[in-house]
């Protein structure tokens, strides 16, 4: 069936990145996976090729591009080419929006030129050891100094995806204690420059998949923050990072239904190459119905992803939509992968072969932007269960 959700625009811009990932990242992409990031002069790359532009304001550098869909190609074509860019997703994809809709004038001016560039790389840190999806739960504190000129930090955050890298990050901490009748209340976002007396970066956590994205623990100590650098409102940081939850969850859901069609893709190569008992692999009838299993699936998560991505261009995808795009796509990716690894046998375990990479790489979207679990609880409320 042909796919109406990508106008000319989209598919040339697809042709350019396609391109791009041949030529810059293939290449190179088993040095970074072995280095556990991708180097910075990576995402500089990047900034010239107008990737970290394309949804910013032309008066501050970007292609003032509103449509997701730019976003949705690229994970497409690194799921394709069975890559990524490293850490830089949450830089644009997480980070982006709140700068785009919180950021006052002076901030904007001072943030987004090098933004796009990539000469100032961004990540967020929100979950702290021990509270995992519970936010409201969040230790960490800024105080308010007495001159009211900036900020006292303290606290700490782990699987913070980009943290090694990142220029500034965006600091969710109590700037005021929960009250009773809300415990979500007196939370606030701080942009942090990690050049700060205080600020430091702990492990580069090793994870089971998405080895070239960096992440790590972080940690402040009497961090002084300026008050210039509060993002947005004191106090009203949760609902900022609900209202971005259903795009970072859309996120997911393209990547998940891109790996797996990326994974029909390769399982597809390799049984027509792979021969057993002198014949062919994809001559067996039960090859034949696992891949056309696989293949009905992941035209399923298509059409669920293509609906969800023309609603959020319309300003109409709402949060019970989003979760569950996430929970079909990313529940379904992992049987398909799976599927399609045991038709590479024993080869399917192995390292070198890009669906073992999927694999790993595939497990960690049932938990990230909301666990699976999570995404049920959404989706009944929206039932009125």
């Amino acid at each position: 069936m042909r796919r109406t959700v990508f106008n000319e625009d989209h598919e040339a811009f697809r042709e350019t990145i396609r391109d791009f990932i041949a030529a810059e990242v293939v290449p190179y992409y088993e040095e970074w996976r072995e280095a556990g990031q991708a180097p910075r002069e990576f995402y500089k790359k990047l900034g010239e090729l107008g990737v970290f532009g394309i949804e910013v304001p032309e008066e501050y550098g970007g292609a003032g591009q509103t449509s997701f869909k730019f976003n949705a190609v690229i994970t497409e074509e690194t799921a394709r080419a069975g890559v990524s860019f490293g850490g830089s997703s949450v830089h644009t994809a997480l980070c982006l929006p709140y700068l785009l809709k919180y950021a006052n004038e002076e901030q904007k001016r001072r943030w987004l030129p090098p933004f796009v560039t990539g000469e100032m790389m961004t990540a967020i840190a929100m979950t702290e050891p021990g509270t995992g999806s519970d936010l409201a739960g969040m230790k960490t504190t800024a105080r308010l100094s007495e001159d009211g000129t900036h900020y006292v930090l303290n606290g700490a955050k782990t699987f913070i995806t980009g943290g090694v890298l990142a220029d500034r990050v965006l600091v969710c901490a109590r700037t005021a204690p929960p009250t009773p009748e809300d415990r979500r209340s007196g939370i606030s976002i701080l942009v942090v420059d990690t050049r700060s007396e205080g600020y430091a970066v702990g492990r580069k956590l090793e994870k089971l998949g998405l080895k070239t994205s960096d992440t790590a623990e972080l940690s402040f100590t009497d961090v002084k923050v300026p008050v210039e650098d509060l993002l947005g409102e004191e106090g009203k940081a949760f609902g900022y990072l609900a209202h971005n939850l259903p795009q970072e969850r859309l996120g997911i859901a393209v990547g998940a239904y891109a790996q797996a069609a990326a994974a029909v893709r390769f399982a597809t190569e390799y049984v027509r190459d792979r021969t057993v008992f002198g014949k062919p692999v994809a001559s067996f009838q039960n090859t034949k119905f696992v891949l056309a299993d696989c293949q009905s699936e992941v035209d399923a998560m298509q059409a669920v992803v293509d609906r969800a991505l023309d609603a959020h261009d319309a300003g109409e995808l709402t949060a019970a939509d989003a979760a569950s795009a996430k929970l079909f796509t990313t529940e379904r990716a992992a049987v398909v992968i799976d599927k399609c690894l045991q038709l590479h046998g024993g080869y399917g375990y192995m390292m070198e072969y890009p669906i073992a990479r999927l694999y790993a790489d595939t497990r960690v979207n049932r938990i990230y932007g909301g666990t699976s679990e999570v995404m049920r609880s959404i989706v009944a409320k929206s039932m009125g269960l």
